[in-house]
């Protein structure tokens, strides 16, 4: 029997491994979040728009915003006391695949969403996004376990950059599917065909994930210590995130990232989540059919164009630093923010989509990449980086929460995208506390 040697930290093939899940996993981001379910979801509800709730009717639109949110809310809760005891078993692997499997499963389940089944259907949904942003935390803390601090700028914007490319290949084959289903043998009247299209791109969401994910599972490491398992693991795990608590408290630089992290990622994530639902209220399009185009061809621009945005920004941040272009990053977005506010037609969005597409992936890997390098050299990073991930979720839904509140008492999505100046302003302010001298230190 051939026993498998590990990879060395650092080497070409680790990281690649590594990065190969971002593949893996952003076909959930962009098909079901972005484009395909969304379109699904519209026409499902194109002739009722409230969903019975234990016998309260609520919006349509407004029950899978409050399905988003409290999925949200659960992850960020559970996602530390997961990762402290990961962290002390020393197995992140086994708990990243519990989530894996769980979500893409959730995803090959939407092909039963439909009114007659709309609470299984909803419940789905919440499972599939709780396995996507669950494992994240656990792929994300792998970064400083497979690449060294000079190259994990690299190897995260290279993460991105694999995700944007697997999940546009994707969904250009669905959209394909979509559009001309007789082409694929899925019969029926022209809606039917579309619809059950639609549904079939589910499943494929689930086994792409579910099947791109096992190289990363090979070749990643199954864990960084061994410890025996006891009946009290729960409550060691919660005594870890303590420890890791305690010891934040002491660590400047990480201490003045996360509040800063905490204000810009909530504006950048909250636009993301919101964006097409602006250009299809704010932007006049001549019709329909020229709103779902504009709409598809935006989303392909952003994740086309976010590939060069990644690796540009990590390019950049070797040259300059990583604080500094980040605070330029934030810069970018503010005058994206007041671009966006007087944005009205068709061309004037796919230029602001395309300048988004540049700023978005770069923001997110490097804020990936720099907070690695500020983590001290420990085996529980995976407790470390639930704290970035909580900030990142607990952001989204104060994020989300502010967003709905502006739109719903002004009556305009432009206010809300306005407001948002304000934290990516704050956030590039925070980002100037962090001491020079360990700025200096990190970036060297």
């Amino acid at each position: 029997m051939i026993t498998k040697v590990p990879l060395e930290k650092g080497s070409k093939k680790l990281i690649n491994a590594w990065a190969f899940y971002d593949w893996a996993n952003s076909v959930y981001s962009l098909v079901i979040s972005s484009a395909i379910f969304p379109i699904y979801y519209g026409v499902l509800f194109s002739e009722i728009n409230t969903i019975s709730f234990f016998g309260y009717p609520i919006k349509n639109t407004a029950a899978i915003s409050f399905v988003t949110a409290t999925a949200f809310i659960v992850v960020a809760f559970m996602s530390p006391i997961l990762s402290g005891i990961a962290d002390y078993i020393g197995n992140k692997k086994k708990f990243m695949k519990i989530f894996v499997y769980l979500g893409s499963l959730s995803c090959i389940g939407l092909y039963w969403f439909e009114l007659e089944t709309i609470y299984w259907g909803l419940l789905f949904y919440f499972l599939a996004m709780i396995g996507l942003w669950s494992s994240l935390v656990f792929y994300n803390s792998y970064l400083p376990d497979i690449a060294y601090p000079e190259q994990q700028d690299r190897a995260s914007a290279r993460g991105f950059s694999y995700g944007y490319v697997g999940s546009v290949l994707l969904l250009l084959f669905n959209l394909a599917m979509v559009m001309k289903p007789e082409y694929f043998g899925i019969e029926g009247t022209p809606t039917e065909a579309s619809l059950k299209a639609m549904k079939y791109s589910f499943i494929s969401v689930g086994l792409w994930w579910s099947l791109f994910s096992q190289y990363s599972f090979y070749y990643l490491p199954k864990s960084n210590h061994d410890v025996k398992v006891t009946k009290d693991i729960f409550w060691n795990g919660y005594k870890e995130l303590q420890s890791v608590w305690r010891q934040l408290k002491t660590m400047t630089t990480i201490k003045r990232f996360l509040p800063a992290f905490f204000l810009y990622s909530m504006a950048l994530q909250t636009v993301l989540l919101v964006a097409a639902y602006f250009g299809e209220e704010e932007i006049a399009w001549a019709d329909s059919s020229e709103k779902t185009i504009g709409l598809i061809l935006s989303i392909l621009l952003i994740q086309i164009v976010a590939i060069f945005g990644a690796i540009l920004t990590a390019r950049a941040s070797e040259r300059f630093g990583n604080v500094k272009v980040l605070i330029v990053i934030n810069l970018i977005w503010v005058v994206l923010c007041i671009v966006a506010y007087y944005t009205r037609t068709p061309l004037q969005f796919y230029t602001v989509a395309g300048f988004v597409g540049m700023v978005m992936g770069g923001l997110q890997s490097l804020s990936r990449s720099t907070y690695s390098k500020m983590l001290p050299k420990t085996i529980d990073t995976t407790s470390f980086f639930s704290f970035y991930d909580v900030t990142e979720k607990i952001g989204i839904v104060i994020g989300m929460l502010c967003f709905g509140l502006i739109d719903h008492i002004s009556g305009s999505m432009r206010n809300g995208i306005l407001f948002f100046i304000l934290f990516f302003i704050f956030g590039a302010l925070m980002l100037t506390r962090i001491p020079r001298e360990q700025v200096a230190n990190l970036e060297s």
